[in-house]
């Protein structure tokens, strides 16, 4: 089963761990994204994006936000899950609304969230 994300879950521990929580939520999406997506071709080491984000000092997250996106939008068309951002919208909300003290990055992830809960529901009833 994949466990749903709460958007204010993850902002106030990523608030409260001074954005340790953060790592551990990309890296748990990432990881649950491999497992509902299968052998997709598009297989995401969930450590290195951790290291890599950390090493780019955060730019690697928008080149995740964008590849596991369009990820997403694939995997919501192949199983008729509604899903109307892709990769595209996401980055576009985190660089763009990066020059509004970061408030287009908080609404990225939420629709990244809202989509990959949708995701999980449906994966999950298909399981259950």
């Amino acid at each position: 089963m994949i466990q749903q994300r709460n958007f204010i879950t993850v902002i106030l521990l990523s608030f409260i761990t001074c954005g340790i929580y953060f790592y551990y939520y990309m890296y748990q999406l990432t990881k649950d994204l491999n497992q509902m997506a299968g052998d997709d071709g598009c297989f995401t080491d969930p450590t290195a994006v951790v290291l890599l984000d950390i090493i780019t000092c955060g730019i690697y997250s928008w080149y995740w936000l964008y590849r596991q996106g369009n990820r997403m939008k694939r995997l919501a068309d192949c199983n008729n899950v509604f899903c109307e951002e892709n990769g595209t919208a996401y980055l576009l909300w985190a660089v763009i609304g990066s020059l509004l003290c970061g408030i287009g990055n908080l609404i990225a992830h939420y629709l990244m969230m809202k989509n990959f809960n949708n995701i999980a529901d449906a994966y999950n009833a298909h399981l259950g």
